[in-house]
């Protein structure tokens, strides 16, 4: 495994210390075979630090979250983020032209009929 990413919500009183202890013992040495990890094993717990917000409450608004599920359904998942501006700085957007790019480059060269491309990232993180 090169890396593990989980963003987490959490309760306003939680230290990010608190957070990252709690998903490194509760969720990854539970979940992940410790033969597949190593030194060089990249953890990123909760990158963009605190992660009060989120839900329905933090995903309203004029975001454009909704729109994904209107135009996708339940087939292309999507995990939240801004598609309402065309400001290329937004990742979420980016990353979906690129995997919209990936998905019709394969289907186009015949690699298969139908393809979902997913992608993840971390807020703050720039490699």
């Amino acid at each position: 495994i090169e890396c593990v990413l989980i963003s987490a919500q959490h309760d306003d009183g939680v230290t990010n210390e608190v957070i990252r202890a709690d998903l490194t013992e509760k969720v990854i040495k539970a979940v992940l075979p410790a033969n597949m990890m190593d030194e060089n094993t990249k953890y990123w717990l909760n990158p963009s630090g605190r992660f009060v917000i989120g839900g329905p409450h933090g995903d309203g608004g004029l975001t454009g979250r909704k729109i994904i599920v209107d135009t996708y359904g339940g087939w292309g998942a999507h995990g939240g983020g801004a598609f309402s501006g065309k400001d290329p700085s937004k990742v979420d957007r980016s990353a979906a032209y690129a995997a919209r790019w990936i998905a019709k480059s394969l289907v186009a060269g015949g690699y298969a009929q139908r393809v979902l491309v997913q992608l993840a990232y971390a807020i703050g993180v720039a490699e």
